[in-house]
């Protein structure tokens, strides 16, 4: 009788280990990528911190001690009228970008969820080959069209328009370069909205279109008292990203730059940071500049960050 009950007690540990085994795996597989994220960002962002406190430029980079300077940087940075120029240019081109962005692309979900199938795959295979095209290719191809003397847009305006002015130099004066920024950024972004809209929108519940109508409802009341509701967390997200991916552009406009732009008139955060660092060796007051923009990002998000956790509140409550 004795080895029947050692054999017996035996048996429930052997599932207790395993269960043990597995509830340490995903532990374990968090860690590994908590390593690599920590790798991969962990030691730029705390360079740039540093960076930001020490007077760092070209003697620096070539072995020079550098010198620590507390909040110099900073001070220097945001008592340059030129850099709320930029601050404010920054901000001002984001938030009209990013609402164009999102306007046009919700149309193109909302046009999506009332095509027939062929018709809807047609357009969503356009959309991601717009979408895959290199930033560098589509830049030039936006370069071509808007070019002085031969541009097809300056073609037509001329023909269209009796006031339009002839071998309107687009990338000569700040405004026609940052409205061809503007528009490179919405046609390379409109794509991906679109498919996020897409996604939220065909998790509206028919049945409650449906009951919307029969109380009597038109289009635009169903669309703004029903569909946006309830698709209210996805659009916010998108337009949190999208302001996030705006304020940090710098491929456009650093391109449309050397092609002939001024550059204190154009410039944007992520240019301007590139200047600081890249073109005048001052590495400190670029890293500052960095962080602030890191802060205001954070700004920026802390009140998606909040919803998420209300949310999350509410479903566990």
């Amino acid at each position: 009788m004795a080895a029947p009950a050692t054999s017996s007690g035996a048996r429930p540990d052997a599932p207790a280990t395993r269960r043990t085994g597995r509830s340490s795996l995903p532990y374990l597989l968090l860690l590994g990528a908590a390593v690599a994220v920590l790798l991969a960002l962990g030691y730029p962002l705390v360079r740039q911190v540093v960076l930001a406190f020490q007077d760092y430029g070209l003697e620096q980079q070539f072995g020079a001690p550098a010198e620590f300077v507390g909040l110099a940087n900073f001070t220097e940075v945001l008592s340059d009228p030129y850099t709320w120029a930029v601050f404010v240019r920054s901000i001002v081109f984001c938030l009209v970008t990013a609402a164009v962005t999102i306007v046009v692309g919700v149309f193109f979900a909302v046009v999506m969820m009332r095509m027939s199938t062929w018709a809807r795959l047609l357009l969503q295979t356009v959309l991601l080959l717009v979408w895959s095209i290199p930033i560098v290719s589509s830049l030039t191809v936006w370069q071509l069209l808007f070019d002085t003397r031969f541009g097809v847009v300056n073609w037509t305006l001329e023909r269209l328009v009796p006031w339009w002015p002839h071998d309107y130099n687009w990338l000569g004066q700040a405004a026609g370069m940052l409205t061809i920024a503007s528009l490179i950024i919405i046609w390379m972004s409109v794509p991906l909205v679109a498919f996020m809209a897409y996604s939220g929108l065909s998790q509206v519940p028919a049945e409650v279109h449906e009951a919307a109508e029969i109380d009597g409802a038109g289009v635009w009341a169903r669309f703004f008292r029903v569909t946006v509701p309830v698709v209210a967390p996805v659009l916010l997200l998108i337009g949190l990203l999208q302001i996030i991916w705006d304020l940090r552009v710098f491929t456009q406009i650093k391109i449309l730059q050397d092609a002939g732009a001024p550059l204190d008139e154009t410039d944007v955060l992520g240019t301007y940071i590139f200047r600081l660092g890249i073109g005048q060796g001052e590495f400190g007051m670029a890293s500052a500049t960095a962080m602030i923009v890191l802060l205001l990002t954070v700004a920026v998000t802390l009140p998606y960050v909040h919803q998420l956790f209300r949310n999350d509140k509410e479903l566990s409550g």
